[in-house]
């Protein structure tokens, strides 16, 4: 089988192709021109992906050696998102099944990166087995699932204000650093101490009793947004520019502890013995690090997807596409009167 998949929620137009369930090219090209307005614009974005979402999946198609006659399915992001950014992927994606007399399967953004931890690059690779507890942790979203083995899900836990990207972002704009400020503190945080100054963690207390937690695995950045805030403003200007990575690391460090001490509390008190961590702030490194060390500790298993695959990608919605009809659920296409398909069953819940 040969899936293209296509996703357009924010600010990455990406295509991908997968060839029996292994992924055979991912083009992601991210948006430049947000930078100059410290966070991403939704016309702008729409507009981006409309001026480049050709030319990516005809650069996906080449990298996977295919012509268009040879997708037996089309797999787009229907949500959630930016609308006007999402309506760009999925119009595209229902013209071309059309014009090729294809199924499309709309796949929603969030459970496709709740399950990336299946992403395929060769066969033998390995993914969960059985249930696991997953973290998808990006910009817009902090949530903690249940993922059972037929891959049903309950949410367990999820941001009651901002979400961890947010918190690196906003703070990281606090100290002055250029959007998107993730991959700025990660960096800098690796050259400062991580104890330099104590913020805060809210909403842990109790979640370090691994196995006797039955509390509260909601996660709250705001307060340590606030919490930095007042730290620049009480010591100036000059003193943030002479500790910069030191505070970047104590930043980190906040946001990193909760990730890690909910999910492996959450693990444990649901006693699943693999996590698997997805989103675009699963490539901090320090957060890789800390869960993979706490994993350890408790005997877990911890699957976190390359780099590539943890921010929006297409890649994730083929495989997702794929993992619901391997499963048995199968897509019908109505070709009457518009470009129309769905799933029987519309989503993995």
């Amino acid at each position: 089988m040969t899936i293209l998949g296509i996703e357009t929620s924010c600010d990455e137009t990406s295509a991908a192709v997968l060839r029996n369930a292994t992924v055979a090219s991912n083009i992601i090209s991210s948006q430049l021109i947000h930078t100059n307005y410290g966070g991403v614009v939704p016309e702008l974005a729409s507009r981006e992906h409309e001026r480049t979402i050709v030319t990516v999946v005809d650069a996906a198609l080449k990298e996977a050696c295919i012509a268009k006659d040879e997708i037996d399915i089309v797999a787009a992001t229907a949500g959630p998102g930016l609308i006007g950014a999402v309506m760009v992927g999925l119009c595209f994606a229902q013209g071309l099944a059309w014009s090729l007399r294809k199924p499309l399967v709309p796949v929603n953004h969030i459970e496709a990166h709740i399950f990336s931890a299946f992403i395929r690059e060769s066969a033998d690779q390995e993914t969960p087995a059985g249930g696991f507890i997953s973290l998808t942790v990006s910009g817009g979203h902090t949530m903690l699932c249940a993922v059972q083995e037929n891959l049903t899900y309950d949410v367990i836990g999820r941001t009651i204000d901002d979400a961890a990207g947010e918190a690196f972002d906003k703070t990281g704009k606090m100290l002055g650093l250029d959007y998107p400020a993730g991959p700025l503190i990660d960096r800098l945080a690796s050259e400062g101490d991580p104890g330099f100054h104590r913020f805060p963690r809210a909403l842990t207390a109790g979640s370090q009793t691994s196995k006797n937690y039955r509390g509260n695995f909601d996660f709250s950045f705001s307060g340590l947004k606030t919490s930095v805030l007042r730290y620049i403003e009480t010591h100036g200007e000059n003193f943030v520019k002479r500790h910069l990575a030191d505070i970047a690391a104590s930043i980190q460090a906040a946001i990193v502890d909760v990730l890690v001490q909910k999910t492996v509390s959450a693990a444990e008190s649901l006693e699943m013995d693999t996590i698997s961590v997805a989103g675009g702030v699963s490539a901090n490194s320090g957060l890789r690090k800390k869960m993979a060390e706490a994993c350890e500790r408790s005997g877990i298993r911890l699957h976190v997807p390359k780099a590539v695959y943890s921010t929006d990608n297409a890649a994730m919605i083929a495989s997702l596409a794929e993992l619901k009809l391997d499963r048995g659920f199968t897509p019908e296409t109505r070709y009457d009167n518009a470009p129309y398909a769905s799933f029987t069953k519309p989503s993995i819940t």
